[in-house]
């Protein structure tokens, strides 16, 4: 059994199939639908925050390869997600168009943005460290744990002054590496909170379509329904993303084939990361 898994925003712009006509097609609808056009951004709107930006690159890049993939090798038997990667992923089991998936990362990504107009907000990388451990240490900074990737490998998420705190307290602890980087809003933590009367009112404007291939959701590992996406697509961005448990679900349900639909090859790493911790 395969499964398709949709990450989250890249850290970077990467390289672009520039001359595939496919990719033209999703380009250019993004830039219909936001603006935005990943093979002409110096040209394409700049209101946009650069976070939103690679989010849109990010989308645009899943819808492409999703598009490849299903031609060459058929649907998969499960598609999951990681953060920002749940737009693309609902198009790709056709709950949602491709033009509706890059409107709604481009205008969750913008509310989004607005939290950091008012406040400098960071996500911090630390990998070497149990959960045990960095809990504490979050706590200690006021900050919250976003991402449980591995036993080991975890994203921190707040305010940026408290993040460096956080991180340079976690290497002093023994993580074998840490890393901070800006962002415009603290994704997964109830920090989100100050905004979720927005996004609410975004989703609410759209309507989804029961999934036609089973999805895996991050949050409890159960399937996604079709009733349950505009809630879902809230509450994601306030809570942490639980990939870990979502892979060993997927392997429990009998998926033997992981295959990342975007641009770089960060959940495959955390699989195999997870595969050698066993």
């Amino acid at each position: 059994m395969t499964c398709f898994m949709f990450p989250g925003q890249p850290v970077a712009f990467t390289a672009l199939p520039a001359q595939d006509t496919t990719f033209h097609g999703v380009a250019q609808l993004c830039q219909v639908t936001t603006g935005f056009n990943p093979l002409d951004e110096d040209h394409s709107t700049q209101q946009l925050s650069e976070s939103v930006r690679l989010q849109l690159f990010g989308t645009c890049m899943s819808l492409y390869r999703s598009n490849l993939l299903i031609r060459e090798l058929g649907p998969p038997d499960m598609i999951t997600e990681h953060s920002m990667g749940i737009y693309a992923a609902l198009a790709a089991c056709d709950s949602i168009d491709n033009a509706t998936a890059l409107e709604l990362t481009c205008r969750i990504g913008s509310c989004l943005s607005a939290m950091g107009v008012r406040r400098s907000y960071a996500l911090g990388s630390v990998v070497g460290l149990g959960c045990e451990a960095l809990t504490a240490i979050a706590a200690n900074n006021d900050v919250y744990i976003a991402n449980y990737n591995t036993s080991r490998h975890h994203l921190l998420s707040g305010e940026r002054e408290k993040i460096s705190a956080a991180t340079t307290e976690a290497m002093a602890a023994g993580a074998f590496s840490v890393g901070l980087f800006p962002c415009d809003a603290p994704l997964h933590t109830p920090l989100v909170n100050e905004v979720i009367a927005e996004l609410h009112a975004i989703v609410a404007e759209y309507s989804f379509l029961e999934p036609r291939i089973p999805l895996l959701n991050h949050l409890d590992q159960k399937q996604l329904h079709g009733a349950d996406i505009a809630d879902f697509l809230v509450e994601e961005l306030c809570r942490p993303v639980f990939w870990e448990q979502s892979y060993r679900a997927l392997q429990q349900a009998g998926i033997r084939r992981f295959i990342e639909v975007g641009a770089g090859t960060a959940l495959t790493k955390f699989n195999r990361w997870i595969d050698t911790e066993l």
